[in-house]
């Protein structure tokens, strides 16, 4: 009997167990297997965890998809307390969807650092599935305070895996890291101290379209939108993340590109749906600064000298396509939602496939500096052709997923018919541009041109097989993406529909009847406000 039918069935039998009752697991489950991670002495089980967990993370978020597709959103209260009162956790086909593809990289970036041997550092498989372990909770909590709870225990582990090596260039980007990602997280629990001060609760569902009609509630919750937009990287508080990503090994770059970014991206939406309630006034600061970010973003990395640097703002670049999308959603809201979401995976799994890929000519040549590396298409066409794969869906040309992500986000653009939907559309397709110039570059430097220096490479050097192997996967899993186009609009269209049933979420996560929440929602901001 599968895992799924088995939670069904046990579900539906007399004095069986609520299924909601797997949603701890998610968290508990990796925290655990951290413990195990960090005492066991021999390294293939260390090595199995790191590997294994967000294995098992994937089939789990594959199991919420399904079951909340079918039953819609459900939610469990740490403890058993009532709703409002206790820890609460909440899952949704979004939830899923996020779920799925941040284990999907996760698995690419723990086996590249598995092959290049960089899981012999003692604690590095411990660290990553802690990692791992935080996002799971960031991504199914439905409180803000333990949204900030969830984040440390992404960021405490990551502070080690940013310095691990202790090379200085290492350790000075750990220290913009970690002074950036303090000072936000400061911001971002003043930013929720305030919401309970003014509001008397920090449940999100509880906080369902609190933001949108009452000020002090606003400006609380605009602090913790600007702690997110830091983390996320969007224009102007951007710099620090291609400053100390590229600092780091690939296979940590990887993990931190598809976990750390897209979490705060995962819950600007929740809060924009829920708490704002897709208010419409925010509409043009959201243009203004998602337009900036693209800009900056594709044109920077120009600029820059290595392939992770110029990959690096490539990650800046396609945080504001995702997020774009919010200001589009008037009338339209559930399409709108999904090209965001849409773009958001394929970035995902792309930009992993690239760093992966860079990652592995930086190991087997000692280097990734552009001037310094030339004609590795004669020496290794697999490793060109990985890379081309990625460059492709990147700037968004067949048959990768980049070309219907970027399809789908102009089409629903379009669809407003207004002003500052075609000037977005005219600043996708000049980013779109500049990234193509970017990637181009790399191409042109590292792997076109002559031979490189026989003196320094020997003539033998190859890219082994292993090394480029998840990023191979990656970009299989992009074409795929590309094939089955249908099936995955349907996909992120379902997440789209459960993030803005918003009434489900409420009664699921308060125990409530949808009416009765809002209600309770009200009397609270009012009771707040006067005191």
């Amino acid at each position: 009997m599968t895992l799924p039918v088995f939670l069904a069935a046990a579900a539906e039998a007399p004095g069986g167990f609520k299924v909601d009752a797997v949603l701890p697991l998610f968290v508990g489950i990796p925290l655990a297997l951290v413990a195990l991670a960090a005492i066991a002495p021999w390294r293939p089980i260390r090595d199995s965890i790191c590997l294994f967990t967000p294995v098992g993370t994937m089939l789990g978020g594959l199991w919420l998809f399904g079951y909340t597709a079918a039953h819609g959103t459900i939610a469990h209260s740490v403890g058993l307390y009532i709703g409002g009162v206790a820890i609460p956790l909440a899952g949704d086909q979004f939830a899923a969807v996020m779920i799925v593809t941040t284990s999907i990289v996760a698995i690419a970036a723990n086996w590249f650092a598995l092959v290049v041997g960089e899981t012999r550092a003692r604690f590095y498989p411990a660290l990553a599935t802690m990692v791992l372990s935080g996002v799971m909770g960031a991504l199914l909590t439905a409180d803000l305070f333990n949204f900030f709870v969830f984040i440390e225990v992404m960021l405490l582990p990551s502070y080690g895996l940013l310095a691990m090596t202790g090379t200085w260039a290492r350790l000075s980007a750990g220290r913009a890291f970690v002074l950036v990602n303090l000072a936000t997280s400061t911001l971002l629990l003043v930013g929720v101290a305030i919401v309970y001060g003014v509001v008397g609760t920090v449940n999100i569902a509880a906080l369902r379209g609190v933001a949108s009609g009452h000020g002090p509630a606003t400006v609380a919750m605009g602090i913790v939108v600007i702690a997110m937009v830091v983390k996320a990287g969007l224009f102007p508080v951007h710099t620090w993340l291609p400053r100390s990503y590229p600092q780091t090994s690939a296979s940590v770059m990887a993990l931190f590109s598809a976990l750390h970014t897209k979490v705060a991206v995962f819950i600007l939406f929740r809060i924009y749906v829920v708490i704002f309630d897709l208010d419409p006034r925010w509409t043009t600061l959201i243009i203004v600064i998602c337009i900036a970010s693209m800009i900056v973003g594709s044109f920077a990395g120009l600029a820059e000298n290595s392939m992770r640097r110029v990959l690096a703002y490539q990650m800046v670049n396609g945080m504001p396509m995702i997020m774009v999308m919010l200001a589009f959603t008037a009338g339209n809201e559930k399409a709108a939602l999904a090209a965001g979401i849409l773009y958001m995976l394929h970035h995902m799994i792309t930009v992993g496939s690239l760093i992966l890929s860079a990652g592995a000519v930086e190991e087997t040549y000692g280097k990734d500096v552009l001037s310094k590396l030339s004609g590795i298409a004669r020496r290794d066409p697999l490793v060109a052709a990985v890379f081309a794969a990625g460059a492709f869906s990147l700037v968004g040309f067949p048959p990768f997923s980049g070309l219907w992500a970027k399809v789908y986000l102009i089409v629903n653009v379009a669809a407003t018919q207004t002003t500052a939907g075609w000037i977005v559309i005219a600043v996708v397709i000049l980013a779109s541009f500049a990234a193509f110039q970017a990637v181009l570059r790399i191409w042109r430097k590292v792997f076109w041109g002559g031979e490189m220096n026989k003196q320094r490479i020997p003539e033998s050097l190859r890219v082994p097989l292993a090394r480029i192997a998840p990023a191979a996967a990656l970009a299989v899993l992009s074409f795929g993406m590309f094939i089955f186009a249908g099936p995955l609009v349907s996909v992120v269209l379902s997440a789209a529909d459960s993030l803005i049933d918003v009434s489900s979420y409420v009664s699921a996560v308060l125990g409530l009847d949808p009416n009765q929440a809002v209600g309770s929602v009200a009397a609270a901001t009012i009771s707040g406000g006067a005191s």
